[in-house]
């Protein structure tokens, strides 16, 4: 293994309780609140399995990311770890995929919550509205890492909480306890078809729809460099955010179809906001559109976040332009707005193709967390041998069943892949994010050829 890489010029400002917090706010976002309506459209009742299968296979790498993490803590995270344990063009490849999937989403959530806002004050133009997030989150990223910390902390405990209220709601209206409530039993999970309506190819299609909601969990790994003690607050923040989201994902979706039948779904609108009109919340439209506006801006602060960092660790390993190692206050600015750059960009889309141009490039990233997760897997099953033999001490987190359960993660992910190719859904996803992935591959080639010649 290499001599361990220098210090990062990075401020140590993140607490136990901002890591714990990011973890569970950048993956609840609105692909859980509004996007999961599409996964019971497919598998009826069945989304629950389907959510608990991808969680489990969230739950599997972020084990394998946390041992490498508490092990080998640093800003670039599995970005590194894959250049210890495969090579330069892993580390570089990794990276680059990441940052390109993190820069895109953040633009698109910034649109999507523009889109809310203009709903609410319509005098106000959509594109001002993203002008207006990106420059906010810009100057909060600017600042000490602790305010990021905290912005994300309150963000986060608004979702977390509104989550616990809809669970506690949803189990009062399924024992009959609300106003005019009767008790529902079982019943809305066996009718309409039974539990699995669309048998278990339904279940794979929910999973191949839901899979990329647990996307976010990486940056608590990412941000662990800049705490007073990575190791210890990696290992722990990994152990809860990862069972706690299992819990409110797979809890979330249990109480919506067991409270109304799968049919009663309505397409493009929350399922979420589908329940708590039939148990009568007033206003519940109005309060869930709250909850995905913050949804949005917690996961572009968390998304802007993990781009800078992942591309500050490029440039410190000579990946990346080298300028962009400069740090002012802790913080590494110009990573920034280089990371937010393409967030201003979609200032100038939004106000020339508002409603197209975004599909295409959520389409060119659509699989790229598959790839970044099968990569993390594949480095943790060389780099664990590596560790063991030379500094097993670092050893403070282990992921379970090694080496079978990371071959087994590997192997499920290929499998995702081949059931991609064939979905006509998912299809144009993978097949643009291959065509991102072998550009990347393609420099990355380049420059290790160079580098042998040099």
């Amino acid at each position: 293994m290499s001599d361990p890489l220098p210090a990062e010029p990075l401020s140590p400002g993140l607490k136990q309780r901002h890591l714990t917090m990011l973890g569970l706010g950048g993956v609840i976002g609105a692909g859980l609140f509004v996007g999961s309506g599409a996964g019971i459209a497919v598998a009826g009742p069945g989304i629950v399995l389907s959510y608990l299968i991808a969680g489990v296979l969230a739950l599997l790498v972020m084990r394998m990311l946390g041992e490498m993490s508490s092990a080998l803590p640093a800003s670039g995270s599995f970005s590194v770890h894959a250049e210890r344990a495969l090579g330069r063009w892993a580390g570089f490849t990794t990276g680059w995929l990441y940052w390109f999937l993190l820069v895109v989403v953040l633009a698109v959530e910034a649109t999507a919550a523009a889109q809310i806002a203009n709903g609410w004050v319509p005098g106000m133009p959509q594109w001002a509205w993203v002008l207006v997030f990106m420059v906010v989150f810009t100057v909060a990223n600017l600042a000490a890492v602790r305010n990021f910390g905290e912005f994300e902390f309150w963000f986060a405990a608004l979702k977390v909480g509104a989550i616990v209220l809809f669970l506690a709601l949803g189990l009062l209206a399924i024992f009959g306890v609300l106003p005019d409530t009767d008790p529902v039993g079982l019943t809305r999970l066996t009718g309409q078809g039974g539990f699995l309506p669309n048998g278990w190819h339904g279940v794979v299609s929910g999973v191949l729809t839901v899979v990329f909601a647990f996307g976010g969990l990486e940056v608590v790994t990412i941000a662990a460099a800049e705490t007073s003690d990575p190791a210890r607050a990696v290992g722990r923040a990994v152990r809860s955010a990862v069972f706690r989201i299992l819990f409110f994902y797979v809890g979330s979706m249990l109480v919506i179809v067991t409270v109304l039948p799968w049919t009663a779904q309505q397409a493009g609108l929350s399922p979420y906001v589908t329940v708590l009109d039939s148990i009568g919340v007033p206003s519940a439209g109005t309060l869930m559109n709250i909850v995905v506006f913050v949804a949005l801006l917690s996961a572009l602060n968390a998304n802007l976040y993990g781009s800078s960092r992942m591309i500050f660790s490029l440039a410190e390993r000579g990946e990346a332009p080298r300028g962009l190692l400069k740090v002012s206050g802790g913080v590494p600015r110009r990573a920034v707005l280089a990371s937010v750059a393409f967030g201003f960009v979609s200032v100038l889309l939004n106000l020339e193709w508002p409603d197209s141009v975004f599909l295409y490039m959520l389409n060119a990233v659509g699989a790229v967390l598959l790839f970044v997760w099968a990569l993390i897997a594949a480095s943790q099953l060389r780099l664990r041998r590596t560790i063991e033999r030379e500094t097993p001490e670092l050893l403070q987190l282990r992921m379970w069943g090694f080496p079978w359960l990371t071959r087994a993660t590997l192997g499920v992910l290929g499998l995702v892949f081949v059931l991609m190719l064939f979905d006509d859904t998912a299809r144009p996803q993978l097949l643009w994010s291959l065509g991102a992935t072998a550009v990347v591959l393609a420099v990355a080639g380049v420059r290790e050829l160079r580098a042998r010649r040099g």
